[in-house]
């Protein structure tokens, strides 16, 4: 369906709904359209409705409809279109009907209710598929954790929180377990080497041994192998033979205790890590009994090894760690730029065109980025906004006052005194204030005989009073900002630029028109 809106002039903020078929406009009783404003005739137009489609023919009026600036007679017209009429301005607009169904859950008990309207958000029932379920439990059973956090922190530092822990499990299951296995071959390859170095004595010393003559064991080649720290050779009872520095001393190492205990419970090898990149390796001697003829402990050897290898992958992990670190923290600090202000641009782009739409510039709120999660807030956002400027443009808002426009087109008609060439002002119902003599010889208007009468009324041209009308409309719908427009009088083409002074209650309450000849 279409309505007609009164855009400009006493009657703006007014609607004419519009039925289908013909629909008479004039100050006639009558008509379906009853105008009772100086310069409208008894019958002055009509607007024709089929379906979507809408016609307007003047019927024979004495001051002539105009459609967008131009005087018609028949001209079809459409949503949008501006028709003014002496005094008035209205714009077409072609309304879609919406059937909104409301729906109630009746509560049978007060105390429920209550409890109720205390919620603010109900859970909605489990999906049937398991995607769905998955969801359902991760957004409605894990995340109410994070809201709650949500409350008291930042969502930025949220978000970096979460990259930071990123960043550490991603090292710790990757990297870790790599470096992990490294060192791991790398302890096994010095465990083998110490167990060598045992065999190595029982073979070199195999006569001595098969004599338990342990003090003749030859160790002298384990002082100059690379990586050993130190060793001891002792018997069964724990008194060292070698090395020849701590001769029949008895062992107080813990490892070499240990060595002793591991031997005498017939372990053949035994190795550790000991701490500070060291690592203990120990290996029971035993002799050949001919009488038993069997072989019998007779010693243990126990060696320390503090190979550089260690060390060197001990700094190499360190910085692996680092690098990784470093690199994901870079990456991650790139990815909260790039997940940050493009989420913040969503707010961005809405708070702007918000203030756009507040300002009549545009109609409703249209997402220029896709985020299908920020729809159903700015359909909210829309039906507030469009609420609060149908408040505005009714003038059904009891806190309101309108002010009155006198001190702002004594503000105008200052301007005006120093004007390079022609000038009028108007008053915030379109009336003539003041006229400039340039703009009295350009207009025909004078102001003596004009001031406190309508444009409309006093113009030779109505085309001309139109023109301007619709201008000013154009200036007050967007905040007072200046618009230009071209009519040409007396032959002679000119741009008007006219802008509005808008007051406390976002009323315009004066405008200044300027003629530049082109």
């Amino acid at each position: 369906m279409y309505k007609l809106v009164a855009i400009g002039g006493i009657l703006r903020g007014r609607e004419y709904p519009l039925s289908e078929g013909d629909n008479h406009l004039g100050r006639d009783e009558a008509n379906n359209i009853i105008v009772q404003l100086d310069g409208i005739s008894k019958n002055h137009c009509k607007i024709t409705v089929h379906g979507n489609v809408a016609y307007l023919e003047d019927l024979g009026s004495s001051n002539g409809t105009f459609v967008n600036g131009k005087i018609i007679k028949k001209v079809s017209i459409k949503d949008k279109d501006r028709i003014a009429v002496p005094n008035s301005i209205f714009q077409l607009v072609y309304v879609t009907e919406k059937k909104i169904i409301i729906k109630k859950k009746i509560q049978k008990q007060n105390n429920e209710q209550e409890e109720g309207d205390n919620e603010v958000e109900e859970t909605p029932p489990m999906p049937a598929s398991p995607i769905g379920k998955i969801t359902h439990l991760f957004q409605y059973k894990i995340m109410p954790f994070l809201y709650v956090f949500n409350k008291e922190y930042e969502w930025k530092w949220m978000l970096a929180a979460f990259l930071f822990l990123f960043i550490v499990v991603t090292i710790f299951l990757t990297i870790v377990p790599v470096l992990s296995d490294s060192k791991t071959i790398l302890m096994s390859e010095i465990r083998a080497r110490g167990f060598h170095y045992a065999d190595q004595i029982v073979r070199l010393n195999a006569v001595h041994l098969s004599r338990k003559n342990l003090d003749s064991i030859d160790t002298k080649f384990l002082e100059s192998e690379p990586g050993v720290e130190s060793y001891e050779l002792f018997d069964n009872d724990g008194r060292i033979v070698r090395p020849l520095g701590k001769l029949n001393e008895y062992i107080t190492d813990a490892f070499s205790i240990e060595a002793k205990e591991k031997a005498a419970a017939d372990h053949d090898r035994y190795g550790k890590f000991i701490g500070d990149g060291r690592i203990g390796i120990s290996k029971p001697i035993k002799a050949y009994n001919v009488k038993s003829g069997q072989e019998e402990l007779v010693g243990v050897i126990a060696i320390k090894f503090a190979p550089t290898s260690l060390l060197m992958e001990a700094a190499n992990n360190s910085k692996a760690y680092m690098e990784s670190f470093t690199t994901s923290a870079l990456v991650a600090i790139v990815f909260f730029a790039f997940v940050y202000f493009l989420t913040i641009k969503h707010f961005d782009d809405l708070r702007f065109q918000i203030d756009q739409v507040i300002r009549g510039r545009q109609k409703e709120i249209t997402p220029k980025y896709l985020l299908s999660e920020i729809k159903p807030l700015v359909s909210i956002i829309n039906t507030v906004l469009l609420k609060y400027l149908d408040m505005q443009n009714t003038g059904t808002s009891s806190d309101n006052e309108i002010e009155e426009d006198g001190k702002y087109v004594t503000i105008l008609r200052e301007f005006m005194l120093g004007a390079n060439g022609p000038a009028i002002v108007l008053n915030s119902e379109k009336m003539i204030q003041f006229i400039n003599p340039t703009a009295e010889d350009l207009t025909g208007i004078r102001e003596s005989a004009a001031a406190g009468m309508g444009l409309i009324d006093m113009a030779r041209d109505q085309g001309f009073a139109a023109t301007v009308i619709d201008l000013c409309d154009q200036s007050a719908n967007n905040g007072g900002v200046s618009q230009k427009g071209s009519y040409e009088l007396s032959g002679v083409p000119y741009s008007l630029y006219i802008t509005s002074l808008i007051g406390k209650d976002n009323f315009a309450k004066a405008f200044y028109i300027s003629f530049v000849k082109e």
